[in-house]
């Protein structure tokens, strides 16, 4: 999925939660694993795990806005990538993951 030419736009946890407060609604879509989403849920994302993208792929909307994340933005930096090279054109990676939006938008989110 590694692809150094193409460029993801990355939001920042606050900037995702600002958003959020003003009604918009990217799709969130949480490339986790289903252990790491018990211990840590983002609420409204749509869960598939990162090795289940590629068959999974129907289920999301090449037109919405999409923002993926993962645990620290590492995972989810390449799945937005893998999505833009498919034709997503709304695509960003949440910077930090959850562990940074924990630290510092939603403290009640448990950090791992």
């Amino acid at each position: 999925m590694n692809d150094e030419t193409t460029e993801i736009r990355e939001i920042l946890p606050q900037e995702l939660a600002e958003r959020l407060r003003r009604g918009e609604r990217p799709v969130i879509l949480d490339v986790r694993e289903p252990e790491e989403i018990e211990i840590a849920r983002f609420p409204g994302a749509t869960p598939i795990p990162m090795g289940e993208i590629p068959s999974r792929i129907a289920e999301l909307e090449p037109d919405a806005e999409t923002v993926v994340l993962c645990h620290h933005g590492i995972r989810s930096a390449q799945v937005a990538m893998y999505l833009a090279r498919l034709g997503f054109g709304r695509v960003a990676n949440l910077r930090g993951g959850i562990d940074l939006w924990s630290a510092t938008v939603d403290p009640t989110v448990p950090r791992y």
